[in-house]
């Protein structure tokens, strides 16, 4: 079997038993970058010669002593709104096109300990803002099922990688679903944490209250892996908990779903919702039930009002993190402007894209004098209720199942005209973000033109154990995730 068809479990196993060589896998992934990154392009990076001598390094590190570590030769793929030293992280903006990190994130600093590699920096929507990857500066990324559609967005790059086999996994970054949104778009799993579990330290902001970094893997195993090698208390995060991180590996060795309550919100399966995927959803949900899970319906009354409530705070933390993007410091620099103010202008006007100019403005409105209340203080209010109806859904039952989205992918173009089309994309899980919860997308079936959909597990605040078990003994049971795209 090809190197690349390997899961990231599967070739992390080969590796540690002296099968395999750093080398030899970079070849086989290199190779298979530059058969298939033309057509679906997903990233945005490459940092191809890098890896090579990374790859040799570690090979001569290891002569003397095979001892490795987890993730040691382990070709992944990172979101480029993550700062890797040394390497490009460009949020796929003008803005930041030419910007080296002289610093890692935390969790970039926790793969290199162990040795991974990095096989390049993937597309996003600029600055994380979007559900499509076409708001990116450098062109959009295309879903590897049918390169006609979009990825998701905004870390349609690396969902888009890890579905056409072009790393073994890959990193995301998640405000609104932008892991979970995209892997089901893509036929994958995304995994969202509960926020607090990873650190954000080096994750350039967007939403500060609501962003968080995840995995997004081939199956469910290798995001119980992943997520492992990067959760933990992060001193250089003030939001960062200072909890012990489980094994999440042992997690997934109970295959049956017995006494787990599993919680069906009849606010999702309204109108609107494509009738495949409330099929595809609805035959998962029996699924569970025959795993042995009790299913029974709950209420989230304030579903209806999230889309709204996420789009004034993300908006209003928005207008206040790209403040800093002004020309003077660091990033893109307007030419030939006669004052300061100006300066601060064209800077604006050139290096920010139609996208995130837009919820700049929003933010900045929202933000106002005399608007304050009227606007953010009042989705913070109604953020609180959110909150408190998944208190109360999460006294009658353990897990929360959900369509991760309303639609499988749609074509490129399609929605990019209608900003409030491109935003109800994400409806199914914005309100996870708002809550903080941890929430994971996997497949669940695909529609009739072969396009994959995703289902949504949603679990009470650091239970990612209980997202990870029912979603293994799902995905065993169903069987989606050996299904692969054929690329042409």
């Amino acid at each position: 079997m090809s190197l690349h068809k390997l899961s990231l479990i599967e070739l992390q196993r080969k590796f540690k038993a002296g099968e395999v060589t750093a080398a030899e896998i970079v070849r086989a992934y290199s190779l298979r970058i530059s058969q298939i990154e033309p057509k679906v392009r997903a990233f945005v990076t490459h940092t191809q010669e890098s890896t090579s001598m990374q790859a040799e390094s570690l090979d001569q590190k290891l002569k003397s002593w095979r001892k490795t570590m987890p993730l040691s030769g382990m070709p992944l793929a990172i979101k480029d709104n993550i700062c890797t030293d040394g390497v490009f992280t460009t949020c796929s903006s003008r803005m930041l096109q030419n910007f080296v990190p002289p610093y890692d994130a935390t969790v970039i600093a926790k793969l290199r300990a162990q040795d991974y590699i990095l096989l390049g920096k993937t597309n996003l929507d600029e600055f994380a803002m979007g559900s499509s990857t076409e708001n990116s500066a450098f062109g959009p990324s295309r879903n590897p099922w049918n390169l006609q559609c979009v990825p998701g967005g905004s870390s349609g790059g690396s969902a888009a990688a890890v579905a056409a086999e072009e790393c073994a996994a890959a990193l995301g970054s998640d405000t609104g679903g932008s892991i979970r949104q995209p892997a089901a778009f893509c036929g994958v799993v995304g995994l969202k944490p509960t926020y607090g579990r990873v650190s954000r330290y080096g994750l350039v902001a967007f939403a500060s209250s609501l962003d968080q970094i995840g995995p997004i893997t081939r199956n469910v195993s290798d995001a119980a892996f992943l997520l492992g090698a990067i959760a933990g208390h992060d001193p250089l995060d003030s939001t960062s908990i200072d909890r012990p991180v489980p094994d999440y590996m042992k997690s997934l060795q109970k295959r049956d779903l017995k006494n787990l309550r599993v919680g069906v919100p009849v606010e999702f399966f309204t109108e609107g919702l494509d009738p495949e995927v409330e099929q595809a959803v609805r035959s998962a949900i029996e699924e569970l039930r025959h795993l042995g899970a009790e299913v029974k319906e709950v209420r989230l009354p304030r579903t209806d009002a999230a889309v709204a409530v996420y789009y004034v705070i993300a908006t209003a933390e928005a207008s206040s993190n790209l403040a800093r993007f002004d020309g003077v410091k660091f990033g893109f620099r307007a030419k030939e402007t006669k004052d300061l103010l100006e300066l601060y202008i064209k800077t604006r006007q050139e290096g920010f894209g139609p996208e995130v100019k837009r919820r700049i403005m929003l933010g900045t409105y929202v933000l106002s004098a005399g608007y304050y209340d009227a606007y953010y203080g009042k989705a913070q209010a109604v953020r609180t209720l959110v909150c408190q109806d998944f208190e109360a859904a999460f006294k009658e039952v353990d897990l929360i199942v959900t369509p991760t989205t309303p639609t499988p992918a749609f074509r490129l173009g399609e929605k990019s005209e209608d900003p409030l089309q491109m935003y109800l994309s994400d409806v199914f899980t914005i309100s996870v973000n708002l809550a903080g919860l941890p929430a994971i997308s996997l497949p669940c079936g695909f529609s009739k033109a072969g396009l994959p959909i995703g289902l949504q597990l949603i679990g009470r605040g650091f239970e990612e154990e209980t997202v990870l078990r029912a979603a293994h003994a799902y995905e065993q049971s169903a069987q989606w995730h050996q299904k692969k795209p054929t690329i042409r």
